[in-house]
């Protein structure tokens, strides 16, 4: 049995010991299950205060709603065509009222000019219904299709609190976030303080969002656009529904292909897959919280793999900070032995299990689970296959990064569309509490090893010196984090509006390296897309004045491309499509978005390895800190 524990520090926090339990999962047969779309349309209502207090100056010599209508212009300027956005407001029809709210504009693709003038007719009159607005807001967005899974965001904007008393804002915004999947609601304080900003800061924290402070005119416009803007780049998820069971008997069978469940604080999902005795069978889970909602650094999601009472692997990824949740991936092998004999090299039922830890007082709405499921022929009788490569060597902390000026890129969202780019030097721009996805394909006998730098940005006007954090992590073609080895990279830097750097690399692809121990080389065993995922923490709201904040990746795929996994193989031919200078096409479509391949080839030598794609995923987890990996190894039970 192999166990990992991924435990993060935060940046100036040590974490303590860590509890880490994992899943159980039978694996499925050899027929890819079909690839379905799981992602529901995205929509946005923005809810604006229209009470009396907005007649008020904003000290800019404006009023509170001149600036506000200001700041929503430039919103649905920065929104893309057809984006379903809708407004909102409460306040503007009556003197006095609890029920005055009205909706302006529904939630329709977005209709710049009409929403704008909307808007402007909006005059400032009554009182702050901020808990019957939310309520009816809430009704306003419309329901994912059947199966689907989208995210809901309403984006509340107020300079008050609640005037009504009933009903209470918190307790509705955390009634929402508990009745269905993907909804948030994220708060704006223009120009509070107090307990007026106390209410705001309840209410995005019980309704799965962030809460953005907005001292004058220019802020608010800034964190009205990032809140925005993270409504519509939410992780686009992909694969066919299915329902975990609580207990291992009512367990559903998969087989290899890309699934969707949902998973809620505390709890299991089992899932039952059937093996054969020679293939590697590789599982992934990734959890997809709001973006920014509340964690704690113990926070966790945990993957298993059992063959009757026997735990073949165990994995453990943890926040290990509490700025704010972003995606986190948990992932297991099932590697037969070479001689046979043990209980998870025989061949039959087994089980993959799913489990979320949570603190009492952290994110209670149900998440998104993107699983994977792919299994690994073994290679052909009378193969050799090559050496394991368990040591970093020239792709260790200091090897040499590309340099010169940078090409433009846009990362993905997720997995499913991470932006393929190759060695060279790239610029991104990503958001407080986003993450951006990148593809590499790195071939057999390569490694991927790269720097990611966080740009010099202007402060916020009052800035304290509050720090945040810049994180990344790689992922293999089947989902599996690694590279963070204990001392050898730094994947996570402390952000504060100055330059910041972190680097991140994997040992070079080699089939044997599944027979090895440590759990940043065992699933560096096949060739493909391998995944990098950047990070910036919450906190970062708070510090840089730009909307968004530069980001750097130098990138370098080291060594030459072997023909196949074998011994002796010669270097590959070079592909007429082999480019380093240009971004190519996001990963789309089915299994094959999820990073893998159908069937990778060594033809040439002989060795052909087939990859039928699936996989358990879970969220991806950017840490704001730095990461160790512990590996247990045991022996299985016989």
């Amino acid at each position: 049995m192999r166990t990992t524990t991924r435990r993060r520090t935060a940046v100036g926090m040590t974490v303590g010991a860590v509890l880490a339990l994992m899943l159980t999962t039978p694996a499925g047969s050899a027929t890819a299950a079909p690839a379905a779309e799981g992602t529901g349309r995205n929509s946005l209502v923005m809810v604006l205060d229209s009470s009396g207090s907005m007649a008020d100056g904003d000290g800019s010599g404006r009023t509170r709603m001149e600036s506000a209508r200001s700041a929503v212009g430039t919103v649905v300027d920065s929104l893309p065509d057809g984006y379903p956005t809708g407004l909102r407001v409460y306040g503007a029809d009556r003197d006095r009222g609890c029920t005055d709210t009205r909706l302006v504009t529904p939630v329709e693709p977005l209709d710049r000019s009409g929403l704008k003038q909307a808007v402007a007719s909006v005059k400032p009159k009554g009182d702050t219904p901020i808990g019957y607005a939310l309520q009816k807001a809430a009704a306003d967005l419309p329901q994912a299709p059947a199966g689907a899974i989208g995210t809901r965001t309403i984006l509340l904007i107020s300079d008050g609190e609640d005037s009504c008393g009933t009903p209470k804002p918190c307790e509705v915004a955390e009634q929402l976030a508990k009745d269905g999947v993907g909804l948030r609601v994220d708060t704006v304080g223009f120009q509070v303080r107090g307990r007026a900003r106390e209410q705001l800061e309840c209410i995005a924290e019980a309704g799965n969002g962030r809460y953005y402070d907005a001292p004058d005119a220019a802020s608010l416009a800034r964190q009205l656009q990032r809140a925005s803007q993270l409504s519509v780049d939410g992780y686009r998820l992909k694969g066919t529904r299915v329902e975990g069971a609580a207990t291992r008997d009512r367990a559903p069978k998969l087989v290899p292909g890309q699934y969707l469940d949902t998973i809620g604080p505390g709890e299991q999902r089992h899932y039952a897959l059937d093996l054969d005795a020679v293939s590697t069978a590789s599982l992934s889970a990734t959890a997809v919280p709001q973006p920014g909602a509340k964690v704690d650094m113990l926070d966790a999601l945990s993957t298993r793999v059992e063959r009757d009472d026997s735990r073949c692997d165990l994995h453990t990824e943890f926040f290990s900070q509490h700025e704010g949740a972003t995606p986190l991936t948990s992932a297991v092998l099932r590697v037969p032995s070479d001689k046979g004999g043990r209980t998870c090299d025989e061949a039959g039922r087994y089980h993959l299990v799913v489990e979320r830890k949570s603190q009492e007082d952290s994110d209670a709405a149900r998440w998104p689970v993107e699983l994977t499921f792919g299994l690994e022929a073994p290679l052909p009788k009378g193969t050799t296959a090559a050496q394991s490569q368990p040591e970093y060597g020239k792709g260790d902390k200091d090897a040499a990064v590309p340099a010169g000026d940078p090409k433009d890129v846009r990362g993905g969202t997720g997995f499913n569309d991470a932006r393929e780019i190759g060695s060279g030097v790239w610029r991104d721009r990503l958001l407080p509490s986003q993450t951006l996805w990148y593809r590499v394909p790195v071939g057999w006998g390569q490694q991927l090893r790269y720097d990611v730098e966080f740009a010099n940005e202007p402060t916020v006007k009052g800035y304290g010196g509050a720090n945040s954090y810049g994180a990344s992590q790689v992922y293999t073609p089947s989902r599996h984090p690694v590279g963070g080895g204990t001392g050898e990279f730094d994947p996570s830097t402390v952000y504060n509006g100055r330059p910041a750097k972190l680097n991140l690399g994997t040992v070079p692809v080699a089939w044997t390296n599944r027979h090895e121990h440590h759990p940043n080389v065992i699933p560096v065993h096949t060739k493909g897309g391998f995944y990098i995922a950047v990070t910036l923490g919450a906190r970062a709201a708070e510090i840089a004045e730009n909307p968004q904040i530069g980001v750097v990746l130098r990138v370098a795929v080291l060594g030459d491309e072997l023909a196949g996994p074998q011994h002796g193989a010669p270097v590959a031919e070079p592909k007429a499509t082999d480019r380093d200078d240009s971004p190519g096409r996001a990963d789309s479509g089915g299994t094959g978005g999820a990073g893998w391949t159908g069937t990778a080839a060594a033809a040439a030598a002989g060795g052909a390895v087939v990859l039928i794609a699936g996989t358990v995923l879970v969220l991806v987890r950017r840490r704001a800190a730095t990461r160790s990996a512990t590996t247990e190894t045991t022996r299985r039970s016989a």
